[in-house]
């Protein structure tokens, strides 16, 4: 008698963890829009029976308060996910991807935008880090080994065809397969240029400003950002005291985080222009893109740079389609997951514009690193001008935390995204019953 098959690896749960930090106290992250953040994860664990024992963890980033909605909205996915075959997940990440996203009434809450669409890369984003783990590589290096034929699988098309067909989108990836190996050793070697916004936080003092500055440039980055948007006068201070504090051969960009109109926007940072800030980020609502084109415009040489809370591929396409942008800000917990940021890369190389990540929040830097190496090593083929940012804030929870070395990212060596948290930092954090929060509340 022929012995029975094997039964196939299934997921087995979707775990939801309301996970905050108390950012607030020492206002950590504080900027013009968001005087007193609270750092936050909704966290995202995939469970599988599988003997190896792996699983996926990934996580929404929020400043606080939403977290409980972020992580009702993860939580109403769990249907779509548990029960699946872990084979076919992480052999078609592309079509698990799309069997989320397209879920033609969950998708009504979007379609593709807001809370849903971020719950949606939650939970794409673990099946990425379960995937990658499986073939133990970090997903830079799993993402950078696929062939363009694969990686081109993984992109909805859809609504990019005006601007990005699948066709041109292979042609880019061909075109940068023969430097492939070239690239990653000089990764291995070098790691990634950074940049940093620690220094920058709009609640610190002049003199902390200062000193945070002088010690960065001391660390090797060559491009430090300000928090700018609530006060004219102040701005114009803190730039004055950054640029001295850092000298004329260190960029410094600042970042208004959607304070301004257009007209405001204008004004402001002509105000800020004998600093010679480098970009100006978030000058207006994510979602406008002709005022985005209006301030590049009027602001020439300053660029201008945003993606951060841009909602969708589509919403990048049209901002580079209006030549609005100067520099495209991936978040690697905004969007679908690592597929719809895939799309995100590819429109930025048919347009020529740089990918500068946005990192500052928990765990954003741990899993926006990877994009931005496999962009380098797969679909860009370069540095220049290019940089991640880096934020000095809670990487002590992470079993893989980032590195840093002379002012870049060092590549990632274990396997799997680097969202994964130590045990114990997921129940001292617990929203409201862990030892942190219970003592505070």
């Amino acid at each position: 008698m022929s012995s029975a098959a094997p039964v196939s690896a299934r997921i087995t749960a979707l775990d939801v963890l309301d996970v905050r930090f108390p950012t607030s106290e020492h206002l950590d992250g504080s900027d013009a829009m968001n005087p007193e953040p609270d750092y936050s994860a909704a966290y995202v664990i995939l469970r599988t029976d599988a003997t190896d024992g792996l699983e996926g963890h990934a996580l929404a980033f929020t400043t606080g308060r939403g977290n409980n909605v972020q992580a009702a909205a993860i939580a109403a996915l769990a249907s779509h996910v548990v029960g699946l075959s872990v084979e076919e997940i992480c052999a078609d990440l592309g079509a698990f991807s799309r069997s989320l996203v397209h879920d033609p009434q969950l998708r009504w809450l979007g379609p593709e935008k807001g809370v849903i669409h971020m719950a949606t890369g939650a939970v794409v984003n673990a099946a990425w880090d379960l995937a990658a783990k499986r073939a133990g590589k970090p997903v830079w290096r799993f993402l950078s080994e696929m062939s363009p034929e694969e990686l081109v699988g993984q992109v909805d098309f859809r609504w990019l065809s005006d601007a990005l067909t699948s066709q041109e989108a292979l042609d880019i990836l061909r075109r940068a397969e023969p430097g492939r190996q070239k690239r990653i050793a000089r990764l291995l070697e070098r790691g990634y240029p950074a940049y940093t916004t620690t220094p920058g936080w709009l609640g610190y003092s002049d003199e902390k400003l200062a000193r945070l500055s002088r010690e960065a440039v001391a660390d090797g980055f060559a491009l430090i950002k300000l928090k700018v948007g609530a006060s004219l006068d102040d701005d114009i201070r803190r730039m004055r005291t950054a640029r001295e504090a850092v000298g004329d051969g260190v960029r410094i960009a600042v970042d208004a985080n959607q304070r301004w109109d257009v007209a405001e926007a204008i004004q402001w940072m002509r105000e800020l222009a004998p600093y010679r800030p480098y970009w100006i980020e978030e000058p207006t609502s994510p979602d406008d893109i002709l005022g985005h084109a209006a301030v590049r415009e009027a602001l020439s040489p300053i660029k201008v740079a945003t993606g951060e809370h841009v909602a969708n591929r589509v919403v990048f396409k049209q901002l580079l389609q209006a030549g609005a942008v100067d520099i495209v800000q991936i978040d690697a917990a905004r969007v679908g997951g690592v597929n719809e940021n895939i799309a995100i890369l590819l429109l930025a190389a048919k347009f020529g514009v740089p990918v500068c990540p946005h990192a500052g929040g928990v765990g954003l830097c741990e899993m926006v690193q990877h994009l931005s190496m496999f962009d380098y090593v797969a679909v860009s083929g370069t540095v220049e001008d290019r940089v991640i940012e880096y934020v000095d804030h809670l990487h002590e929870h992470f079993v893989d935390p980032v590195r840093i070395g002379e002012g870049h990212y060092l590549a990632p060596a274990l396997p799997g995204l680097g969202a994964e948290m130590h045990q114990a930092s997921l129940k001292e954090y617990a929203y409201p019953d862990g030892p942190v929060w219970s003592a505070r509340l």
